[in-house]
């Protein structure tokens, strides 16, 4: 992708010119660049050939479902250059969102944060699931229509498919299949008691959250859907996220369920297996240990 072919959609898609645009750090599946406009304002801009069609698109409606009931920060979408599969965009396909400075993850940041996620998540969701059929996570794609139940939805639209993804790659041990039907199996009963679906941001690990110089948290990169609240809690845990803090501040704001930390690795198993069918052997062997705890 063209900087300047980009810059020059960005400007139209904005309405100002871009005066400079710089590539920035945003994560392992897309570019990312920090767009200064004419009158000094300054985008955030990502964006990827690679990346199905639809996606920017799909991420923009989930950013501003997420920002509806005000609980937490999410970015304003500026402008979204996309189309679905069926009638792929010509020219550049990003997203552009407001810029955020980052700051500290701060002791008030991190009771911020919790206190926000459960705020967010008790907004709710019609469904377990999203309108939307399909997920786009980089170049993958996922089904994301709704299902009856959490352990359905779990099961069909992110387990199974995702071991697919993987196995396709290579990327899981030959005994990974076996040991993922039990768990399938089992998950009526692993999954804990029903809860109604929750408005969850779905891909929350801590590169996701984004603390301003205000001390304010910022949701970035959702996956956007109905879902198990315990999730994103579970991912926050998965790649180095904050401290007890902010677990502590969520469970004073919306105590969880009895049995909540022995399913932390229930819910960390689709982002192992996302992991290992983007990137590799190694998270399907730490996807594969945890099914065998649960098989």
């Amino acid at each position: 992708m063209s900087a300047g072919a980009l810059a020059a959609a960005l400007g139209d898609a904005l309405g100002r010119p871009v005066a400079r645009l710089e590539p920035v750090t945003g994560g392992d599946l897309n570019d990312a660049y920090a767009a200064t406009l004419e009158d000094g304002e300054r985008v955030f801009v990502k964006g990827s050939a690679s990346a199905a069609p639809g996606a920017f698109a799909s991420e923009a409606a989930g950013l501003r479902w997420l920002a509806e009931p005000a609980a937490i920060g999410v970015p304003d979408v500026l402008a979204v250059a996309d189309a679905p599969a069926v009638a792929p965009a010509a020219g550049p396909r990003f997203l552009a969102l407001r810029w955020l400075d980052a700051g500290p993850l701060t002791p008030a940041a991190e009771e911020a944060l919790g206190r926000g996620l459960a705020a967010l998540h008790a907004a709710g969701a019609p469904v377990f699931g999203a309108p939307a059929e399909q997920l786009h996570i980089g170049p993958l794609t996922l089904p994301n229509a709704p299902a009856p139940d959490w352990a359905a939805f779990y099961a069909t639209r992110r387990l199974e498919p995702l071991a697919r993804l993987a196995a396709e790659r290579g990327a899981l041990p030959h005994q990974a299949p076996a040991l993922l039907r039990r768990v399938v199996a089992r998950l009526p009963d692993l999954a804990g008691p029903p809860e109604p679906p929750a408005r969850v941001h779905g891909d929350l690990w801590a590169g996701n959250v984004l603390i301003d110089r205000d001390e304010r948290p910022w949701l970035i990169d959702p996956a956007a859907h109905g879902g198990h609240r315990e999730l994103d809690l579970a991912m926050l845990r998965l790649f180095g996220g904050p401290g007890e803090r902010c677990f502590a501040a969520y469970e004073e704001a919306a105590p969880l369920q009895p049995g909540a930390p022995d399913r932390v690795a229930l819910w960390q198993l689709a982002p192992l297996l996302l992991h290992a069918a983007l990137f590799g052997a190694a998270w399907g062997d730490r996807a594969t240990a945890i099914l065998r705890r649960y098989a």
